[in-house]
């Protein structure tokens, strides 16, 4: 009896490991609103960055202390490297606290599915079919928060080039009726603008795929470098326990580095693009070509 014990116990240990998921497990639910592992982690990631920020801002000092000196010089290190995509210091002191925010964001929740704390969870199920499902899971492991990233990023850098450079030449960017216009105005002084404006014009409106493209491009980017991780950790601890996952995990860390600052740079290059004035960027070319 003894023995027929341990082999049920064994079995429902077995069938109560947690295996990784493309969706994100349900923790509970709230009036019909439904609560996930990767959920409760973004929330717990925002917390701990709000909690950071408090405690460094009421800590501020003239003469800086070790820690306050450490993230000015990561401040300054990342508001340099964003000044090499916008080549603007003013554009980049209006980008760089939503591009360090995002950085943030996205490598704590990297390096969150990395964590040792995988036993901490719910058992849902009866007792043939338990599943064990953990309490966080690496946000940016799920592809609704991928997605979510990629979106704000391509519809704020839009919106961004509203307030920057207005609303009707952020439109022509993509419905360019400007160019359409001008035929009748320019035909008898350059007749080829009879071809180049329609062209003009649909390159215009391929922008706007080129705009979903970019959602697409972002979110699926990072959602399978951090899911494909998780799984590959996952799979050499589950054969080696010990020694030989050590090396991925470290490389998994640097990982999770590597695609958050891509994620912030990328977001930096669609803001300055946002705020880019293509028509005043081609007089100047025009006046450059003219000059020589």
């Amino acid at each position: 009896m003894t023995e027929v014990k341990e082999i049920k116990t064994e079995i429902k240990q077995e069938e109560q490991e947690h295996a990784h998921t493309l969706f994100a497990e349900p923790i509970f639910h709230y009036q019909g609103f439904t609560v996930t592992n990767a959920l409760l982690s973004s929330w717990f990631v925002v917390i701990l960055i709000v909690i950071i920020s408090l405690v460094l801002r009421s800590s501020l000092r003239v003469i800086p202390g070790k820690i306050q000196n450490f993230f000015e010089i990561i401040v300054e290190g990342a508001l340099s490297l964003c000044d090499q995509v916008t080549n603007d210091r003013a554009l980049s002191i209006k980008i760089f606290p939503i591009a360090i925010s995002v950085f943030f964001f996205i490598l704590i929740n990297n390096w969150l599915g990395l964590l040792p704390i995988g036993g901490f969870g719910i058992i849902e199920g009866g007792e043939t079919n338990a599943v064990f499902v953990p309490f966080l899971r690496g946000g940016t492991a799920d592809i609704n928060t991928t997605v979510t990233l990629a979106v704000m990023a391509v519809f704020g850098a839009n919106l961004f080039g509203v307030f920057s450079i207005g609303l009707w030449k952020t439109f022509n960017k993509y419905v360019n009726i400007a160019v359409l216009g001008g035929i009748f105005t320019k035909i008898r002084h350059e007749p080829t603008i009879i071809i180049v404006a329609p062209i003009t014009f649909f390159v215009g409106l391929i922008e706007i795929i080129g705009e979903f493209a970019k959602v697409a491009s972002l979110s699926f980017r990072l959602f399978g470098n951090v899911f494909a991780g998780e799984v590959l950790l996952a799979s050499m601890a589950a054969l080696v326990a010990y020694a030989v996952p050590i090396p991925f995990l470290f490389l998994e860390i640097l990982v999770g580095v590597i695609q958050a600052l891509i994620f912030s740079i990328l977001l930096v290059v669609y803001f300055t693009i946002g705020a880019t004035d293509h028509d005043e960027h081609e007089s100047r070319e025009e006046h450059k070509l003219a000059s020589i």
